[in-house]
């Protein structure tokens, strides 16, 4: 979730749908304690350190409270999470017990996401403002046990946040029933389409009261979510924070040249120039990030790649660890590095311009979050001009190119170059030969030879001797043993 923030002056809309009757032209509102919310919540955002709402806060906040169904659209980092947990959690106050029975405590919001991470992320946050509330929350995702979140959902909660897939398991073992949603949140909806979850989704919506109240959160409004929202929605009012798929004007966005040849060697360039100790680099496959974090290594860069492939466990360390700085760049793809909240990410690097327009805006709004400023760098070869073309068309600006000129130096050794021993590496011809530039590997000066193993051999006289004198004993002992007598298969026979 983006932080609430004072720096946040983009400029928004509020625009009702066909039917709608409200106006917009409303006063923004600039304090939390406006919105009519409890004291327990004021409390909770307090103690996160939350003074003013964000534009999109002021927006929706008001709307949800008042039971209409809403289409949010805001810029990656503008605190849409708040947007729509705080107000969940007023509504639904009047629940809040402590008692021990589940049926109690059924699931009366529902919050989906299309990745494990932006789920953790999310539950975080709800779990934070609803600390003093008496509402339980719960988080289900894919990759970990299911039996933990089974007995928790048994337990009873009455928010619930979970990716579909895993939701659906929980729903086929009897773990969790939604009869009771009054809530739907579908959050970073666009790329839950894009990741192929319409299905899943269809089967839960089937599964919801129909008098439920349905929001929709996204950095970007495709057609495709025009689509779903007009088939689930009933009347809903649309905000939007900026204009659609616009990028936040406090990240500084720079398109860097290249030939294409090395683009590994110019991302390491690149990152040694600007001096990047904390950067999240993009990659458009799980195979080319996995492998550009062990180039990162080799090149003496701490690194850890997180994607789809990886366990959820392997996937939370290396993005604590990154947290914690103990790894300085977090290579990453699109649906694993959604819902990655870094505070004061200081910039972002497409190593490969992504291939779907609209993630060139979620990926850079991983910095420049809350209102502080970003960089989002880009590495572009001749072949990539179509993809910036499609990403310029998309914000509706041109992005500043700058050539990446490569220094010459010498290539790191590649594996089929040398083979390894205990603290040594032994070169082969080639390397010696030295690599693409002409450049010898520097090598070892020998350790001193003792003269001794160079003097040719010179044997005893009395042991030449007496070793002939044991050859012929030798000989004379065997002509005398008597011959054994062969099998008849090899041609012997029975002795007369």
């Amino acid at each position: 979730m983006g932080k609430m923030s004072d720096n946040a002056t983009h400029p928004s809309q509020t625009t009702p749908n066909a039917g709608s009757t409200e106006s917009s032209a409303a006063a923004p509102i600039e304090r939390f304690d406006a919105f009519g919310l409890s004291a327990d919540i004021l409390r909770a955002i307090a103690q996160q350190g939350y003074t003013t709402p964000t534009p999109i806060q002021a927006q929706s906040i008001p709307i949800v409270l008042a039971g209409r169904d809403l289409m949010g659209a805001a810029q990656t980092g503008t605190g849409k999470t708040a947007s729509f947990s705080l107000p969940i959690i007023q509504r639904l106050l009047p629940h809040a017990n402590r008692s021990v029975s589940p049926a109690r405590h059924p699931v009366r919001a529902l919050i989906l996401t299309p990745t494990r991470e932006l789920a953790d992320q999310v539950a975080a946050n709800v779990q934070s403002y609803a600390a003093h509330t008496g509402l339980r929350s719960a988080v289900v995702f894919g990759g970990v046990d299911i039996k933990p979140q089974a007995a928790e959902l048994r337990g009873g909660v009455e928010i619930l946040i979970a990716t579909p897939g895993r939701l659906l398991d929980h729903i086929e073992q009897r773990n969790t029933q939604l009869s009771q949603v009054q809530m739907l949140v579908l959050d970073e909806a666009d790329r839950m389409l894009d990741m192929g979850f319409l299905p899943d989704l269809q089967r839960i919506l089937n599964l919801l009261p129909a008098s439920r109240q349905t929001l929709l959160f996204s950095a970007t409004f495709s057609n495709e979510i025009k689509r779903l929202a007009a088939s689930y929605l009933r009347d809903p009012v649309t905000i939007e924070v900026a204009r659609r798929n616009a990028t936040a004007t406090n990240v500084t966005q720079t398109i860097y040249e290249i030939d294409g040849s090395d683009r590994e060697g110019a991302l390491v360039q690149l990152m040694r120039e600007r001096g990047l100790t904390q950067v999240i680099v993009f990659c458009n496959s799980k195979l080319g990030a996995s492998r550009l974090a062990r180039r990162l290594e080799r090149e003496g860069i701490a690194a850890a790649a997180i994607h789809g492939d990886k366990s959820q466990l392997e996937r939370m360390q290396a993005l604590e660890a990154f947290k914690r700085g103990e790894v300085s760049t977090l290579v990453a793809t699109d649906v694993a590095a959604r819902g990655i909240d870094i505070a004061d990410l200081p910039a972002v690097i497409n190593y490969d311009l992504p291939f779907n327009a609209e993630d060139y805006v979620h990926r850079i709004g991983r910095t420049g979050r809350a209102g502080a400023s970003g960089d989002a760098l880009s590495l572009c070869a001749p072949d990539d001009k179509r993809l910036l073309a499609d990403i310029e068309k998309l914000i509706g600006r041109e992005i500043d190119k700058l050539p990446l000129v490569m220094e010459r130096r010498s290539r790191a050794p590649r594996r089929d170059e040398y083979r390894g021993g205990e603290g040594r590496r032994e070169w082969s011809d080639r390397g010696e030969r030295g690599g693409r530039n002409g450049h010898a590997p520097s090598r070892a000066r020998p350790a001193p030879v003792d003269d001794f193993f160079l003097r040719p051999y010179e044997a005893a006289p009395a042991k030449v001797e007496a070793a002939a004198d044991a050859a012929d004993a030798a000989g004379d002992q065997a002509r005398k043993a008597p011959k054994r007598q062969l099998a008849a298969l090899l041609g012997g026979g029975t002795p007369k």
